[in-house]
């Protein structure tokens, strides 16, 4: 198997929400494993993901999952998620729905630099970036 760099995002117990909602946003494949799939079954945390991972058609994988019993989920603002390529319209509809619920930092548009581009906060705290590059 060649290695591959995707994102693995960390949720404060909405994990199942978020990882559902980016199969909404770019479809693909989600699988979801709780921690009572792993032993817990008695916990309070048995229900919560342990493990998620979502591959898309595209070629995406985002993974995700509930920060586990006994440690601090540490939100940060020092990373986005960029999605960029020449298929506007596939790019415009993950922005739209991506966007829906969150903020808009940076509304999709066309920059100096030639490409059309956002940036926004979805609903669950994480930042991404599209770029939308011209076709030649």
């Amino acid at each position: 198997m060649a290695s591959r760099l995707n994102p693995y995002i960390s949720f404060a117990g909405n994990a199942r929400q978020a990882m559902e909602f980016y199969k909404h946003v770019f479809g693909g494949t989600l699988v979801l494993n709780t921690f009572g799939d792993f032993g817990a079954r008695n916990s309070a945390e048995a229900d919560k993901i342990m493990h998620g991972m979502l591959e898309t058609g595209s070629g995406f994988t985002i993974m995700g999952s509930d920060t586990p019993p006994g440690m601090e989920h540490k939100p940060g603002d020092n990373i986005s998620v960029s999605l960029s390529g020449d298929d506007a319209d596939e790019l415009r509809g993950y922005w739209d729905k991506l966007a829906d619920g969150g903020t808009v930092s940076v509304p999709l548009e066309k920059q100096m630099w030639g490409d059309e581009f956002g940036s926004c906060v979805d609903r669950f705290g994480i930042s991404w970036m599209v770029n939308i590059g011209q076709q030649a």
